[in-house]
C-alpha cells in the first residue's frame, strides 16, 4: 500500500498521520485491513464529540491509530477530568473507566469490553477496607488506583505508581495502610524508611511473573543492557533494575527526558505492548522484549472500539453516592500533584 492510499486522518504536529508514524510497528499488510476501521472510528468521534483515552498497554493499532490521549493511569485520570468531550471511550481496563466516570460524572464513559478487569482490583472489596479500618483505627489508607470505585470510596486517598511515594509523604504520618499491591507497597517502603507501610497481599498477574533470574539472563546475553522495571514487580526484580518507575517514568527514561542520556539498549520489564508503543518515541533505542501480556488489556480491540462508538456501549455507571465518596480520594491524589 503506497502513502497516497493511506487514509486521510487528522495529522499530528509532525505532519504525519497515525499510521504513517506507526509504520515500524504496524506491518504494511495490516494497513489495508485497519485503515477503514480507523477512518470510521475517526468519523464517529467527530459525530459524537467523543475521544479515545488509551493506556500505554494498548496494542499499537489503538495506541497510534485512534487514541486522542495516551498515558499511564495518572495521566489519563487527569486528562479525563479536563476534557470537554461529551463521550469518553476508555481503551484500558474497567477500574480506569470507572475512574474517568468518577472524575467526569456528567460525561458518558464507555468501555469497549466490560470483561476487561484487573487482578489487583479484584483482590479486595469495600468490605475488606472497612475491616481494615476496624483493625487499624486511625491509620490512613492509601489505595492504588488499580481498585474498584467502591474501594476508592472507602479510602483516604488514591495514588498511582508514578506518585505513590509523593502521596504517602504528603500524609505526614509514620504509619500507612497501602492497598492492594504488595510489591508497590514494598517499593514505597524502601523509598520512605521513616514510614511503616502495612500492605495488602494483592499482586498484578503480569508483573509478578518476572523474576530476578530472568533479568540476570538478559544481562548475560546482552552486556550493557539497561533494565527498567515497573514497581509492581517483585523485590528481586527491582533489585536487578537500573531504573524503577511508572510507565510514564519508563518513557522518560528511554527518550532521555529530564536530561538523562538515551540508552542504547533496554529491557522494559512491564506489559509487552508498551515496548512496541514506546519504540515510536525512541527510534534509536534497541528493545530487548520479554513479553508478558495482560489478558484483560488485550480484550480491548480496534473492532470493539468501533462497535462501542456505533452502539454507545458499554456505558460505565457508578452509584452516585459511591462516586461522590470515591471522587474525594481521587481529587486528593490529583491535588498532591497540583500543589507541586
Amino acid at each position: 500500500m503506497t502513502a497516497t492510499k493511506r487514509p486521510l486522518l487528522v495529522r499530528a504536529e509532525d505532519g504525519a498521520t497515525p499510521l504513517e508514524r506507526a509504520t515500524h510497528t504496524l506491518p504494511e499488510f495490516e494497513w489495508d485491513a485497519i485503515a477503514p476501521v480507523i477512518a470510521e472510528i475517526d468519523r464517529l468521534k467527530r459525530e459524537r464529540n467523543a475521544i479515545v483515552l488509551a493506556h500505554n498497554y494498548m496494542t499499537p493499532d489503538i495506541y497510534h491509530g485512534v487514541a486522542d490521549i495516551t498515558g499511564d493511569s495518572l495521566g489519563l485520570a487527569r486528562e479525563a477530568a479536563r476534557t470537554d468531550a461529551d463521550v469518553i471511550v476508555f481503551a484500558g481496563v474497567h477500574f480506569m473507566a470507572e475512574t474517568a466516570k468518577i472524575t467526569c460524572p456528567d460525561k458518558t464513559v464507555l468501555i469497549p469490553d466490560p470483561r476487561a478487569g484487573c487482578s489487583l482490583a479484584e483482590s479486595l472489596t469495600g468490605a475488606d477496607v472497612r475491616r481494615l479500618r476496624e483493625q487499624y483505627p486511625g491509620v490512613p489508607i492509601v489505595a492504588y488506583v488499580n481498585t474498584s470505585a467502591e474501594v476508592k470510596a472507602e479510602v483516604d486517598i488514591c495514588c498511582t505508581s508514578g506518585n505513590a511515594v509523593e502521596v504517602v509523604r504528603s500524609l505526614g504520618v509514620d504509619r500507612v495502610l497501602f492497598i492492594p499491591d504488595q510489591y508497590l507497597a514494598a517499593w514505597v517502603a524502601t523509598q520512605l524508611p521513616e514510614v511503616e507501610i502495612i500492605p495488602w497481599k494483592g499482586a498484578c498477574m503480569v508483573h509478578e511473573r518476572f523474576t530476578g533470574a530472568e533479568l540476570r539472563a538478559y544481562r548475560a546475553e546482552s552486556p550493557g543492557v539497561q533494565v527498567i522495571a515497573h514497581p509492581e514487580c517483585p523485590p528481586d526484580v527491582l533489585a536487578e533494575a537500573d531504573y524503577v518507575g511508572s510507565t510514564a517514568g519508563m518513557i522518560d527514561f528511554v527518550t532521555g527526558r529530564g536530561g538523562r542520556p538515551v540508552p542504547e539498549r533496554v529491557v522494559m520489564v512491564t506489559e509487552c505492548s508498551m515496548a512496541d508503543n514506546v519504540a515510536m518515541e525512541a527510534p534509536g533505542v534497541e528493545f530487548v522484549r520479554p513479553c508478558n501480556l495482560c489478558p484483560h488489556m488485550k480484550r480491548i480491540t480496534l473492532g470493539k472500539i468501533l462497535d462501542s462508538l456505533r452502539t454507545m456501549t458499554h456505558e460505565v455507571v457508578v452509584d452516585p453516592d459511591v462516586a461522590e465518596r470515591a471522587r474525594r480520594s481521587v481529587d486528593r491524589m490529583l491535588a498532591v500533584g497540583a500543589k507541586r
